[in-house]
């Protein structure tokens, strides 16, 4: 198998090609990632001629670009699909489920029960034990914002107009692909813990059979970096990589470390298959396609993969080439169409590393004159920010509206003014809107909101909590119902309407659970008080308004904005005491307050009701502005002015004062002087984090790394939280003589002292760090108590990842903000501002020397720029001796913003450099030829391209001794990581080896690079056809939908079937009137290029072929066409709009798909439609099987309902429009079965509509709901369409008025509809005080007063629950209807209904006038009557039990029971060994209960009386004698599911003797025995012989040996119980081959006539063998079992096996053969139908049936259906069951033995109803007397049990009726 996954990995054989061309069979042209309309089935044959020519330039111009735009278009929600896996990130974590970012901008969710199952069952036991666990860890613990995680969608939700993705992070799910043989080492897989053991983790990987284990050595490291020291917890998510493989799979070991994980690569060797690829998985891949959309990679040598234009890396894009290998990532792998994306991105490349870049800190901030970088068609447009990352808008955000979108306004350089309104970390970009709605939104997130501040929405609904308004289309709000009103309102519907403009007031705002809370509370809404957000705000004498949330004894409760709350004491209420404040204040009224003490640490507060003069709280309206910024917080700023310490900012939007320290700007310390430098006032600053906040004064910060910490959750708040070995980023707050202080972002500081500084000898510490700097520190020791703790800030100590990946990010994050100084600087109006930010470096530039320097150094002169200083070093001068005023060239090194110098090279080298592209991670020599301090800039040898590498590894490497500093002219060994210069001009890369460096720089002249000479084969093209050109020509092919000509000039032309006739009559197929050979004449109506095979990605690109369209329409070959206008081609959009929905349209049927459900049909040959299923006819015979109604090329009418134009699609319809209007018949799928209230159906288009189960049918059921579930098509009748949920209707006499059914039951939809003293029929609603609540209709209940319930007097009323249960259908009569009041009254009495009472006359109850009079003289009632009653059917059904045991056990003995018609069939197949015998020990158990021992009887017989006589004669059998060896009765079996590690060795009793025992035996041997000492061991001896042998007569005994059991089989070797006895004994000592062995010995030492005895032990071989052998073992025992046995029984009995061990392959293809086998023996054909029906494949049993019809004799079909019926009525359909058995009464009426079952069937699974309805029909038939004395003997005994007197005294007088009919007629 794996060789054939190899040579076809998509699926599916190709055919073979011819020898000759053998070495030339291309690749078939990839169409992975083709959308729906492109998966034609177009066979593309050309001539090898035609195939290697390539088509004009023109007709690539004409060619649209549809296909290349879709092919590489971005995801989409309707691109998902369930099962679908997928790379994420981590976006949020909230209490129970986490937000995942996918691949284009999308989102998804993972709920807390998806995580795994072990963290499943902990939450459930949590649930059950209502109180935390210890060991169950929330999600925050688990995951981390960043995590990259691989996910599966588990469903798509739809709400409203948007769809919710679920996923699942289940490894079961996720690596449900994987098998344990498919488990290589070196796999990279994800898992979770799932039990921490005492030497390490066992991990679920979700692979079935396999157990994966994590050495505690293994993850110390994880430990370390990810879990914050802490041991990790059930559930955490962890990338793993397989060490070691055992036991094929069976076992595996892990590893977490992150070095390895972060180098793992997915390589042919894994075996990987389309089918099992996984994402996340790190592939080396070739380039073989590249376009400006995205490129096409191959991987695995077959596999193809696709890269969107958003998943390219930045700084390679437009530099990719064919046959160029990269590294990629698995970001997708579609289930069905196996379909691969990846990405480029670098962030990805390495397994197991969090994305750092969660959120962008433009967010919500509106961007002027924002360039546009590119626009891609149905996709969207890219934009540079001033930053100069990228950023990308949607199609649907470029515009308000579709119709207001222009493309052209599109183009590269176009400004707009647009929003920032998310960050997607999969992709890397901000993600931007140009709708004007949302860039003048004054709140685009929670976040913007603030509590106190008010805002404008709209009524969205009102709930009974509630009045939900909308704030705006992504924010919605709650104002609970005690805040609807200054005061209460009962009635808010009558103030409030939906859509109603409302202003409201933020109560309180959780932007991370995204929770609004508002008030419409007018006072507090319209107060000009300061609100008060918080407990520091509130100073003393601080008046504000707030409402009373609670009341007291001692006070009221007032309560403010953001959850703030202080009391009132009883002595503040008022200027009078007030000695009940319940009765003076009420919950919810506002009131003003006067703060009296406020204690904000302990979040205390005392208020007062007592107001002083109102006075302008001017001082504290001051503090309360100063407050609303909490430590931690991300703010924007705006630059007031600049002081020594930094900068002095306002906080937007309320201008609070603060400080930007220079030192916080930046985590670079010289780019935080340069961002200090050049920002000036007015300058706005986003996401800016609050540092601190004492006394007023806000201390801010902008250091890159502390916001990440923050964003991500890695600052703790509190001491408590910090735990040895957390890995946290700081700042140094202060430097000295013994160490260093470092502050996190929480305000907490920790000692880092001077030896743990670094890992090289400190000898000053402010020569290693200095203050303000960022650094990573290890929490070393924690002292909660003084709430101290020691740092570490050596390198070895923090450093997290390679140093290179560290120190490219630190050179990439340094650069960046260098090019936002370029940015600030281009913006300023200043000329030499401007000139400093345009030079670059790897500019050359033409300069006139000035002056030489003191140094050496030279000083150049630009004229035009006034005060730029343009310097060269002497070591840059290259030899060269120039005078002042002579020219010269030079090429810019580096640009000094903060001095204005620019340093420049004149060496020859770099003046003359070679552009050459560089590979990633290839490694060149370099000369160094600048250093900053962070940073070197470097050229290479061998081409003079300059590139800059990092001089620092890490945050905390900032020392060098003198030498390891690096010089100027210095030689450097650089791995280059950019293929692409960065912004600034220079490649990156980082340093190889230390080692590799060399002092010595020889000038070396740069190698000349040879011209590739270009080699272009250009093929002569065949010219196309104009159109509208007659051309004749020769069929070629006929196909379905198409026919193909060979032209006289030897091009090829195709035919659609719309092009052959004017009037195509409906039902036909036009392309059938066409013959191949047949010569015809035609017009060229359109061109179209397709693929050849020759085609290949790579090689061949170009392989392809133009056809023409060609039209034989008489109409179009008489017309003109020099004027006509329908021969210029139109984009796919406007084809599709020619088609409004209503016009009708001839299409034709191109394929069924099954898994979509719809027909794919054409309506020309660039136009398709799909008909959805209940949309192709209103007839359930053509909607099951669709695929034979309509046949492929058919011609169909259908009516244009929509479009859809992204899709390409038209939406046709086969009945008529589809517009669900009232009154209109429609098909529908039922989609929630609702118990006791009806139906939810869903239609085509999302439509919904509900059912009432008064509707479901004209006449009413006792089980409305029973025949139907989901999935199940129904016709419905729209009964009314105002709300959005269709009222429905599937009464016959709605659907289909025209068959004029009978209306037992009329609809009941108001009070009208109803008069007194009508009958109606309905169900019981509930029985309450006041009477019985009876449902008559949809919305219309009656009451039942008790006394018009029943004529008997009911004194225990529980009765009422029992024989009135809910939902029970009775009768009832209208006694008087109020109008007025909708009040119906009603009765159940049968004088009224003519219906038995509903309580039995078997009751013994009394009536109502004898009730009461008992009730005054006998207070209690008796009921031994009763609990006789009860014993009775207790003994009954104990006798049924011990009848049912029985003959299960004769089933099992191998022999088939005889079953006879008519018998009640609970026989399910024979069941395999272990269940027989644990049943066996079970009979053998009871019948040590009085039970009696063996029966004969092999089932129940149709007669009545002879099975009543059965029973009676059970209990006087004899038992049988002891010597007489049972059959197949085991009194201790074993289980054959038993697995080795559970069997414990049976060690003899003989063996169980001590040393000490041995020796005194021997010493007794030894000395000599008297005469009386020898009698007395005769005698001894004597009776323990007889002591055994009475052993071995009791029939009890069980042997305990193996010695035991050989003389047991010795003395009975015929008995196959014994045999199988002894091999147990061996399986329980796990001893495998004995156990074979004593099977063996047994099959040649039973007679060979006892063939049954034989048959058991073959079958318990072939068990053993299934349970504890191999495949091929097994196979050998089936086949020389089916040698010695009756070959059925044995294929029967594996196949049983196999059933019961849940391998249902094996057990399908066994009964594929059985079929083609013995496909005259019904008994196969029974036992694969309920193999099939138990395993929920009710459709392909109904298949097997009529296979079995064709291939029995007829006279076995009647019991075959018999039998299918009962299958049905057990596992399947009842409904279905019940039309079988009445389709072949009808046929057989006379068959009393079908009759009898089916009668058995429906009083098991059916109602009283049906049984009394089947009894009617049985007793009115003309049948022997005999036979009539049986049913009505039935039909009396039914009625006994569960009828009523009256209904008995019926039957009673029906037989005798019979009886008296039958003598008349004998009479006369």
């Amino acid at each position: 198998m794996a060789s054939q996954e190899d040579s076809f990995p998509r699926g599916g054989l190709k055919k073979k090609a011819h020898p000759e061309k053998a070495p030339q069979q291309p690749i078939e042209h990839d169409n992975l990632f083709d959308i729906p309309t492109e998966e034609g089935s177009r066979k593309r044959k050309r001539s090898q001629e035609q195939a290697a020519k390539n088509k004009r330039p023109k007709a690539e111009k004409k060619q649209p670009s549809k296909p290349e735009t879709e092919q590489y278009g971005i995801l989409s929600i309707e691109a998902l699909s369930e099962g679908m896996r997928l790379l994420g990130c981590v976006k949020e974590v909230n209490n129970l489920e986490l937000v995942v970012s996918l691949p284009n901008g999308l989102w998804g969710y993972v709920q807390a029960s998806n995580i795994c199952d072990a963290y499943t069952k902990k939450l459930n036991e949590q649930v059950d034990q209502e109180e935390p666990l210890e060991e169950l860890a929330p999600l925050s613990k688990l995951f981390q914002p960043g995590m990259l995680v691989r996910c599966v969608v588990s469903s798509l939700n739809s709400a409203s107009k948007k769809k919710s993705i679920r996923l699942s992070l289940n490894p079961k799910d996720v690596n449900a692909v994987l098998s344990p043989g498919a488990l290589k080492p070196g796999m990279l897989l994800t898992g979770t813990v799932h039990s921490v053991e005492d030497h390490g983790y066992l991990v679920d990987i979700g692979v079935g059979g396999t157990k994966a284990f994590l050495p505690w050595q293994k993850d110390q490291e994880y430990i370390k970096q990810k879990s914050k020291g802490t041991k990790m917890h059930v559930g955490q998510y962890l990338n793993c990589l397989i060490k070691e493989v055992k036991g094929n799979g069976e076992s595996v070991h892990l590893s977490t470390i992150q070095s390895e994980v972060s180098a793992a690569i997915a390589t042919e060797k894994q075996n990987w298959t389309l089918d099992n690829l996984l994402p996340g998985l790190v592939v080396k891949a070739q380039v073989q396609k590249v376009t400006p959309h995205g490129l096409t990679l191959s991987f695995f040598n077959s596999f193809t993969g696709l890269v969107d234009f958003m998943h390219l890396d930045s700084k390679k894009t437009g530099h990719y080439f064919q046959t160029q290998m990269v590294r990629a990532c698995i970001l997708s792998v579609h289930p069905r169409t196996k379909s691969v994306r990846l990405t480029l991105h670098s962030s990805f490349l390495q397994a197991g590393r969090p994305i750092t870049r969660l959120c962008h800190h433009l967010i919500g901030a509106v961007l002027n004159d924002v360039p546009v970088q590119g626009f891609f068609a149905k996709a969207g447009a890219t934009f540079r920010l001033k930053d100069g990352s990228l950023a990308y808008a949607r199609i649907m955000h470029l515009s308000q509206t579709e119709k207001s979108f222009k493309p052209e306004n599109f183009k590269p350089g176009n400004m707009h003014k647009c929003r920032v309104i998310d960050f997607s970390p999969m992709d890397n970009l901000a993600l931007l809107s140009l709708k004007t709605s949302i860039i003048t939104a004054p709140f685009l997130r929670y976040h913007d909101l603030q509590p106190g501040q008010i805002v404008k929405g709209k009524v969205f609904a009102l709930r009974s909590y509630g009045m939900i308004v909308k704030v705006t289309e992504q924010i919605k709000g709650l104002v609970p119902t005690l805040h609807l009103a200054d005061v209460q309102i009962r009635h808010p519907e009558k103030k409030y309407h939906v859509k109603d403009e409302v202003k409201c007031r933020v109560l309180i705002c959780d932007p991370e659970n995204k929770k609004l809370l508002m008030t419409l509370k007018k006072t507090l809404v319209e107060s000009s008080l300061p609100a008060l957000t918080s407990y520091r705000e509130a100073k003393p004498e601080l008046q504000t308004h707030g409402f009373i949330s609670s009341i007291k004894d001692f006070g009221c409760i007032v309560k403010f904005y953001n959850d703030v709350r202080g009391l009132v004491q009883r002595k503040e209420l008022g200027a009078q005491p007030i000695s009940a404040p319940e009765e003076a204040f009420y919950v919810g009224q506002v009131v003003k307050v006067t703060v009296l003490k406020s204690e904000p640490e302990q979040e205390r507060m005392l208020l007062s009701f007592k107001l002083s003069n109102d006075k302008k709280m001017e001082g504290p309206a001051q503090s309360q502005k100063k407050a609303t910024v909490q430590i931690g917080q991300l703010v924007d700023v705006k630059v007031k002015k600049k002081t020594e310490k930094g900068l002095e900012v306002s906080i937007l939007p309320n201008n609070i004062h603060a400080l930007l320290p220079a030192t916080h700007l930046s985590d670079n310390v010289t780019n935080s002087q340069l961002l200090c430098y050049w920002l000036q006032e007015g300058d706005i600053l986003h996401k800016v984090l609050c540092l601190s906040h004492s006394d007023g004064h806000i201390v801010l910060c902008r250091k890159p790394a502390l916001i990440s910490a923050v964003e991500s959750g890695q600052d703790p708040k509190v001491f408590s939280e910090f735990q040895p070995g957390m890995l946290l980023t700081g700042f140094v707050k202060s430097v000295k003589a013994y160490g260093v202080f470092v502050q996190f972002p929480s305000g907490l500081t920790g000692l880092a002292p001077k030896s743990v500084l670094s890992d090289k000898f400190v000898t000053t510490v402010s020569d290693h760090f200095v203050e303000g700097q960022t650094v990573v520190a290890m929490v070393t020791n924690v002292d909660e108590e003084k709430e101290r703790m020691l740092l570490s800030l050596r390198l070895s100590d923090v450093s997290q990842e390679d140093t290179a990946v560290s120190s490219l990010t630190l050179l990439s994050q340094c650069l960046e903000e260098l090019q936002g100084v370029r940015s600030l600087m281009s913006s300023r109006d200043s000329v030499l501002t401007q000139t400093l930010a345009e030079m670059t470096p790897g500019l050359l530039v033409d300069l006139v020397v000035h002056d030489m320097a003191s140094d050496g150094s030279l000083m150049f002169s630009n004229g035009s720029v006034p005060g730029l200083v343009v310097r060269a070093s002497r070591y840059h001068q290259g030899g060269k001796a120039l005078d002042p005023g002579q020219r010269t060239k030079a090429v810019v090194l580096h640009v000094d913003t903060l001095k204005s110098e620019v340093h420049v090279s004149l060496r020859q080298e770099l003046v003359n450099r070679k552009a050459k592209q560089l590979k990633k991670d290839t490694e060149h020599r370099a000369v160094i030829e600048h250093l900053e301090k962070t940073f070197a800039v470097a050229s290479l040898v061998e081409t003079g391209q300059l590139v800059a590498f990092p001089v620092a590894s890490h945050l905390n490497d900032t020392f060098r001794f003198d030498s390891e500093k690096l010089q100027v002219g210095q030689r450097v060994s650089l791995i280059i990581k950019s293929t692409k210069p960065s912004d600034i001009g220079l490649f990156l890369a980082v340093e190889s080896s230390v080692k590799k460096r060399t002092p010595v720089l020889p000038s070396v002249a740069p190698e000349p690079v040879g011209e590739e000479s270009e080699v272009m084969s250009k093929l002569l093209e065949k010219p196309t056809l104009p159109i509208g050109e007659v051309v004749t020509g020769t069929v070629k092919s006929v196909k379905a939908t198409h026919v193909v000509v060979t032209l006289e000039n030897g091009l090829i032309g195709c035919i659609h079937a719309s092009q052959i006739l004017d009037d195509v009559p409906l039902g036909t197929q036009p392309t059938a009137k066409l013959k191949v050979g047949k010569s015809v004449t035609a017009r060229v109506i359109g061109q179209r290029t397709l693929l050849t095979h020759r085609s290949l990605p790579i090689s061949h690109p170009s392989s392809s072929q133009t056809v023409s369209e060609l039209s034989i329409r008489p109409s179009e070959l008489e017309k003109d066409v020099s004027n006509d206008p329908s021969t210029q081609s139109s984009s796919p959009t406007e084809k599709l709009k020619q088609y409004p929905p209503g016009q009708t349209v001839i299409c034709f049927m191109r394929k069924f798909n099954v898994i979509r459900k719809w027909l794919e049909v054409e309506i020309t040959s660039d136009v398709r439609g799909r008909i959805p299923q209940l949309l192709t006819s209103l007839s359930f015979k053509v909607l099951k099987r669709p695929e034979k109604r309509f046949k492929i090329g058919q011609a169909l009418s259908a009516t244009v309902v929509g479009s859809e134009s992204p899709k390409g699609f038209l939406t046709l319809s086969l009945v008529g429009p589809h517009k669900l209007e009232e009154g209109e018949v429609a098909m529908g799928r039922v989609v929630k079965v609702i118990p006791k209230e009806g139906l939810q159906v869903l239609f085509p288009f999302g439509k919904v509509g509900k059912v009432s189960i008064f509707h479901l049918s004209d006449s009413y059921l006792e089980a409305p709901l029973e025949g139907f579930h989901p999935e199940k098509m129904v016709r419905c009748c729209v009964l009314s369409n105002k709300d959005p949920v269709l009222t429905l209707s599937l009464r016959q006499s709605r659907t289909n008025p025209r068959m004029k059914s009978k209306i037992e039951d009329p609809e009941v939809n108001s009070i009208k509809d109803i008069k007194e003293g009508q009958r109606l029929r309905g169900y019981v609603e509930a029985i309450k005080k006041l009477g019985v609540y009876f449902r008559i209709g949809p919305t219309l209940v009656g009451r039942v007063k008790y006394r018009h319930v029943t004529k008997y007097f009911l004194s225990d009323r529980t009765l009422y629950q029992t024989y009135l249960p809910e939902g029970k259908l009775l009768s009832a009569k209208v006694l008087r209807v109020n109008r007025q009041q909708n009040l119906v009254y009603l009765s159940f009495l049968p004088k009224d209904t003519g219906e038995p009472d509903v309580f039995p006359e078997s009751l013994g109850l009394p009536l109502r006038d004898q009730g009461k009079e008992m009730l005054s003289g006998q207070p209690k009632k008796k009921r031994k009557l009763e609990e006789g009653d009860h014993g009775d059917s207790k003994t009954k059904q104990k006798k049924q039990k011990q009848q049912e045991s029985k003959t299960k056990l004769k089933e099992e003995e191998g022999s088939e029971p005889n079953v006879k018609p008519g018998e009640k069939s609970a026989n399910k197949g024979k069941r395999k060994m272990p269940e027989l015998e644990r049943e066996q020990e079970k009979s053998n158990k009871k019948k040590k209960q009085n039970f009696p021992p063996e029966e004969d009887d092999s089932g129940v017989e149709v007669n009545y009386k002879e099975e009543k006589k059965k029973r009676l004669k059970q209990p006087k059998k004899e038992q049988p004698k002891p010597k007489e060896v049972p059959r197949l009765q085991l009194s201790s079996g074993f289980a054959w599911d038993v697995s080795l590690d559970m069997l414990t060795p049976a060690m003899p009793p003989q063996e169980e003797s001590s040393d000490s025992e041995e020796e005194e035996a021997s010493q007794a041997t030894l000395k000599k025995k008297s005469k009386k000492d020898k009698e007395l061991e005769k005698q001894q001896a004597e009776k323990e012989l007889s002591r055994i042998e009475a052993a071995l007569m009791d029939p009890s005994w069980q042997p305990e040996t193996a010695d035991d059991f050989d003389r047991l089989v010795l003395s009975s070797p015929n008995s196959s119980i014994l045999w199988l006895q002894y091999m147990a004994f061996h399986l329980h000592a796990t001893e495998i081959e004995k156990a074979r062995a004593v099977a063996e010995r047994a099959l040649k030492s039973i007679s060979f006539r006892e063939e049954q005895e034989k048959l058991n032990v073959w079958v318990a071989l072939m068990n053993l063998e299934n349970m504890y052998g191999s495949k091929e073992t097994l196979t050998k025992v089936f086949e020389r079992a089916v040698q010695y046995c009756e070959p059925l029984k044995v294929f029967l009995q594996l196949a049983n096996i196999y059933t019961k061990s849940e391998k249902y392959q094996a057990a399908e293809e066994l009964y594929g053969r059985m079929l083609k086998r013995f496909r005259q023996e019904k008994t196969v054909w029974i036992k694969y139908g309920a193999f099939l029906l138990q395993r929920g494949q009710a459709d392909a049993s109904h298949r097997l049936l009529q296979r079995a019809f064709s291939c029995l004799p007829q006279k076995e079909h009647v019991d075959v259906i018999s039998k299918f019926a009962q299958l049905e009525f057990h596992l399947g359909d009842a409904e279905r069951a019940k039309a079988m058995f009445e389709s072949t009464l009808s046929s057989y009426p006379k068959r009393t033995d079908v009759w009898s079952v089916y009668v058995d069937m429906v009083i098991k699974h059916g109602s009283q109803k049906e049984v009394r309805d089947i009894f009617e029909r049985v007793v009115h038939l003309s049948l022997a007397p005999k036979r009539m004395k049986f049913f009505f003997k039935r039909y009396l005994d039914y009625e006994k049990q569960h009828g009523t007197a009256e209904t008995v005294q019926a039957v009673k007088e029906k037989a005798l009726s019979y009886v008296e009919a039958r003598s008349t007629l004998t009479e006369s």
